[in-house]
């Protein structure tokens, strides 16, 4: 019987235990927590990926007519500094081209994008005095855009029917955006790569003259004839009737048929008194059709090259992926032959939706498979009915932790999710431990069940307390990663964290419950008759582990050979610590900051040289899809030239929305299901690269392969920012740099943002000619421009169309070809005769000056480029280069002395000066913080262990096995061939929590034992025999939650660092714990006996 002072010396644990052993409501928290569990899982949106709030913002500010110089003095440095006085701003980049300024503002990661933009506007409209608005500079146009601007469902209309054209592929379009958007929880949806109806009135010259219109003429009776009065209304015969005048232009016969000039008879060809009119079907052709496309969208599978266009849908911040897309294509399905024609097809070029549906389903399965594997493995080791308590225990932590994983704002993603299924192993522990203490206590004693289980709950209460709070503090820092890697990693320690402190409290509160109504008291055990009987700590020995850790542990205790023995011990410990650390050093473990994900996609960037046509551009595009489809692995691609794609996370940290130039092009390139291949996506991706760069260098196209990144983009892998006192410097400096990426093995894809020099004509005006023969300088400028880019001079008034039709006036596409015949158009003169544009104007050849690219307000140039070949890692062929260039400093061979920096940006005064940016940065950001994190981490944890032994000494012992982890990660990476990554990081620093765990329930032990009387030799022995059971089962839990995970492409390196980290250290842990402990304690302990 446990008498009143016994019980009075339960601790907390032990106390909530009897509490809640047999309390009424500790079943209905049980059935609440499984309530609130089944309520996270409907509720909780899932996604792919964690939603990174990282908030950019595009600032075009126009300047027609100005020069990048121009522009950079007068407008992006003003914008520059004014935006700069922002707080939050991350970086500022700008390129100053010509014609106006692009400003990027990247905000601190976490800055709300409400906040972001209140800010930019406030702050660029509340200085808008320091623009000149009367030399030009136009108002700013802001453009915030940010993760939810990403679209997740992308749809290609397309046809196989030859009759169907791109205008009315178009027209579909439109009429779909309308219905999707009625879709609740969609946000932007817009169509990519339609052609617009525009009216086109294209001028015959020749006529044009012969008759002595000008274009001015056209543009005034078009906009005179084209205007209707508001509603007004009169009162007549005691009736308001309402009036209104005028008529729209509603058809292309109206325009055809508009009177332009009216000739008097003196200024007519022929001898007729009468005026001749001028109608403009007399001049001109007039069709209602798209103009000639700078952009066309294809839509490529095995079967042959279709027009095509594509809608892009993105969806609110905070919805599910997988109910938008699931709606989206729903309503594409009912409006099948009602919207969408019978010979229009619908391809799915992107469903995140499913991709999101599909990750979390199958990781949800993976954490069922993980919970009933532990389940099993305590069947096995403990029997059923310790398995049904910790099987519920289990599912009840999960329950809840999703409950507040929902609460906190964490979506149903692959990192939150996977944080839980690495969290399984290390949530069991604290059920494994209470219950087989439980189990231990029951075949121990004869007494009533009720009185074991607080003294037992008690008696490993405190270590499992201070167990729980350890791997918490190992674990927790990670939370605290700056930059785009931090809220991408977040989930993983603070769903674990909170997992952890639900697990412990069911550990004291279902499992005492579920022990009392499940367990069966054992008979007592008589191997356990060995212990003595005086100590009051219960200890059960299984005879063979005893033998077994006797036979192990006696030569580094007992003996006058014992001190060689454990100095001996130390020396291979060392060796192999030393052996696992030069691994990466020998590159036999591949450092890496994420591995390539198997995706479904992947792109490719063509960029032709400038100047290129969109047709010439087009033509690459079909050579290039003619070599991919014959690749088995992909289902089908969308052709887009002189436009881009709909963005993913990678184009919008990348800016290809901004790619809408004729000699640019890209190709989406969409695979079967991984199901239905054997590669993954990024050995796809690697082995077509090489036969696109040889059709490539056919056109003088660069090809680059653009893969989904693993985790947050980049500008590109290796980037290298140029900075130089002056243009002409910096300009060589990043050419000698390119030929450098060229030259070094494995580098590809090489760019440079210097666009190589476009041939320009500039159309000089002979201003005094033109005043003296009384020729308006304006109508010069604004014939040219009509004639040769075409103006939209009014609009057709269409009530069944979106959008108003433009009345586009511009040369027939037959006079343009040749600038001399654009310039025999004739002007009204001062005299009334016509001029010639000839007499007026000269031609001469030069250059467009190259955009000034500008990054935080100081002159810099990018040089970027991929990594290839068998490390795979951006880091080995940067690091390769600046050892390259460091050598070349130290051999004074270079014309320049580059100074290289890898943290922080130079200012670019006085040397040619080389940032190295990219995956580097990220890298170095979160390895740099989960360092700190790390070393924060182990300050934690040894001051919740000096606080519960008080003593200094022995945390430091319970440290020690933290380093052994290293001799199972790195031979664990080497083994596998795998990358050692950022995942493989947090599965070391949450390895250094769960072998402390192991080191405290050893070290707690041995305490229990001295303070009973027990000989510390014989105290260190049983420790092992007896702990090594508990510390067995939840290094295997840990292991077989890990195993789960193992096959997934990029948390492998977790799984890796955790499997074979816990494997090792354990063993190792086992015996070198209560060693240590013998070898620092046993004097201290002979002394205080003295």
């Amino acid at each position: 019987m446990t008498t009143p002072n016994e019980s009075m010396k339960l601790g907390i644990s032990g106390s909530i235990a009897k509490a809640f052993q047999h309390s009424a409501i500790t079943p209905l928290l049980a059935i609440l927590g499984l309530l609130l569990g089944l309520f996270a899982v409907i509720i909780t949106p899932k996604e792919e990926e964690p939603q990174i709030d990282v908030t950019f913002a595009d600032v075009f500010i126009p300047y027609p007519g100005a020069t990048p110089t121009e522009v950079e003095n007068q407008v992006t440095l003003p914008a520059e500094r004014i935006i700069s006085q922002i707080k939050g701003i991350d970086t500022l980049y700008s390129f100053s081209q010509p014609d106006g300024a692009l400003i990027i503002a990247i905000f601190d990661v976490g800055v709300p994008r409400d906040e972001a933009v209140v800010n930019l506007y406030n702050q660029l409209y509340s200085n808008r005095d320091k623009f000149n608005h009367a030399a030009g500079i136009g108002e700013p146009l802001i453009k915030p855009r940010g993760i939810d601007d990403v679209p997740i469902v992308g749809l290609t209309l397309w046809s196989q029917d030859p009759n169907i054209t791109a205008e009315q592929l178009t027209l579909v379009a439109l009429g779909l955006e309308t219905e999707l958007k009625r879709i609740p929880g969609t946000r932007e949806i817009y169509s990519q790569g339609g052609h617009e109806m525009v009216l086109n009135v294209r001028i015959d010259p020749v006529k044009m003259n012969s008759f002595g219109v000008t274009f001015n003429d056209i543009s005034a009776a078009l906009q005179d004839n084209n205007q209707l009065s508001t509603i007004g209304s009169m009162t007549q015969f005691n009736q308001e009737i309402k009036l209104q005048t005028g008529q729209f232009l509603q058809t292309p016969d109206d325009v055809d048929n508009l009177l332009i000039k009216v000739n008097q008879s003196d200024t007519t060809t022929d001898n007729s008194p009468f005026p001749r009119a001028v109608y403009l079907s007399d001049i001109a052709d007039v069709s209602l059709k798209s103009d000639i496309p700078k952009q066309h969208v294809w839509h490529v599978t095995d079967k042959g090259t279709y027009p095509a266009v594509t809608i892009a849908i993105g969806k609110q911040a905070g919805q599910n992926a997988v109910d938008i897309a699931d709606a989206v294509l729903a309503k594409i399905d009912a409006v099948d032959n009602v919207l969408i024609p019978d010979n229009v097809n619908v391809a799915i070029s992107r469903n995140y939706g499913k991709t999101a549906g599909d990750k979390s389903n199958t990781l949800l399965f993976k954490l069922i498979f993980a919970t009933s594997a532990v389940v099993l493995l305590v069947l096995f080791t403990m029997g059923l009915r310790e398995s049904a308590v910790v099987g519920v225990a289990i599912i009840i932590t999960l329950a809840i932790t999703l409950f507040a994983s929902w609460a906190w704002g964490f979506t149903l993603n692959r990192i939150s999710l996977f944080a839980l299924i690495f969290s399984i192993g290390i949530l069991v522990d604290d059920a494994i431990v209470v219950v087989e203490n439980i189990h231990r206590h029951m075949a121990m004693s004869d007494k009533p069940i009720s009185e074991l289980i607080p003294i037992a709950v008690d008696e490993v209460g405190g270590p499992t307390i201070l167990a729980t709070f350890t791997v918490i503090a190992a674990l927790l820092p990670m939370a605290f990663v700056s930059g785009l890697m931090g809220p991408y990693m977040s989930p993983i320690p603070i769903n674990a964290s909170m997992g952890m402190i639900i697990s412990l409290l069911i550990a004291f509160i279902m499992t005492p419950w579920l022990s009392s109504k499940l367990l069966k008291p054992h008979k007592k055990s008589h191997s356990s008759n060995n212990a003595p009987t005086d100590t009051g700590v219960p200890v059960e020995e299984d005879n063979r582990l005893t033998r077994l850790f006797t036979r192990i542990m006696s030569p580094f205790l007992l003996g006058e050979h014992a001190p060689k023995a454990r100095k001996g011990l130390a020396l291979g410990i060392i060796l192999l610590i030393g052996f696992a650390i030069a691994l990466p050093a020998m590159q036999a473990v591949v450092l890496k900051m994420l591995p390539f994900d198997n995706k479904s996609e992947f792109q490719v960037m063509v960029d032709m040289p400038e100047g290129t046509p969109v047709e010439q551009t087009q033509r690459v595009l079909q050579d290039l899809s003619q070599y991919l489809t014959s690749v088995e692995e992909i289902k089908h691609l969308q052709l887009y030239a002189g436009t881009h794609a709909p963005m993913n996370f990678n184009g919008l940290v990348r800016h290809y929305f901004l790619r809408s130039s004729q000699e640019l092009g890209e190709i989406q390139v969409n695979l079967v299901d991984k199901k239905h291949r054997d590669r993954d996506s990024h050995t796809i991706a690697s082995s077509v690269r090489e036969p696109l760069q040889q059709i490539g260098l056919r056109y003088q196209a660069n090809i680059k392969i653009v893969e989904v990144p693993p985790g947050p983009p980049v500008w590109s892998p290796i980037v290298a920012e140029v900075y130089a006192p002056n243009t002409e410097l910096r300009e060589q400096a990043a050419n000698d740099l390119l030929q450098r990426f060229r030259d070094t093995e494995h580098v590809v894809d090489m760019d440079i943002y210097l666009p190589a020099q476009q041939q320009k004509w500039q159309v000089v005006i002979d201003r005094n000619k033109a005043r003296l023969l009384g020729v308006s300088y304006a109508s010069i400028v604004d014939t040219i421009s009509t004639a040769v880019d075409g103006k939209d001079v009014s609009y057709l008034h269409q009530a069944q169309l979106t959008h108003p039709t433009p009345i586009r006036l511009q040369l027939d596409e037959a006079a343009k070809i040749d600038l001399k015949q654009v310039l025999l158009l004739r002007l009204p003169s001062q005299s009334g005769a016509s001029v010639p544009l000839t007499e007026l104007v000269e031609v001469q050849q030069q250059v467009i000056n190259a955009p000034i690219v500008h990054k935080n307000m100081v002159p810099m140039i990018m040089v970027i480029a991929d990594m290839a070949g068998p490390t795979d890692s951006p880091l080995y062929g940067m690091f390769d280069m600046v050892s390259q260039i460091n050598q070349q400093n130290e051999q004074g061979d270079s014309s320049y002395p580059i100074k290289q920096n890898l943290v922080n940006q130079p200012d670019g005064l006085t040397d040619v000066s080389i940032l190295w940016d990219g995956e580097w940065k990220i890298t170095y950001e979160t390895f740099r913080d989960m360092g700190i994190a790390y070393a924060v981490g182990m300050i934690a944890i040894y001051l919740l262990v000096v606080g519960q032994f008080k003593s200094y000494i022995v945390p430091l012992i319970i440290m020690a096995p933290i380093p052994l982890t290293i001799i199972g990660v790195m031979p664990g990476h080497a083994l596998l061939g795998a990358q050692f990554t950022a995942p493989s990081m947090i599965g070391m620093i949450a390895l250094a929590g769960i072998i402390v765990r192991n080191s405290i329930l050893l070290v707690d032990f041995i305490n229990q034992q001295t303070a009973a009387g027990v000989p510390l030799e014989r105290a260190v022995i049983h420790s092992g025999a007896v702990r090594a059971k508990p510390i067995m089962l939840t290094a295997l839990a840990a292991i077989i939650g890990a195993l789960f995970i193992i096959d997934d492409p990029i948390f492998n390196g977790l799984a890796i660092s955790l499997i074979f980290g816990i494997f090792i250290s354990t063993i190792l842990t086992l015996v070198v714990i209560p060693v240590l402990y013998f070898s620092v304690m046993k004097n201290k302990l002979v002394i205080k006996a003295k």
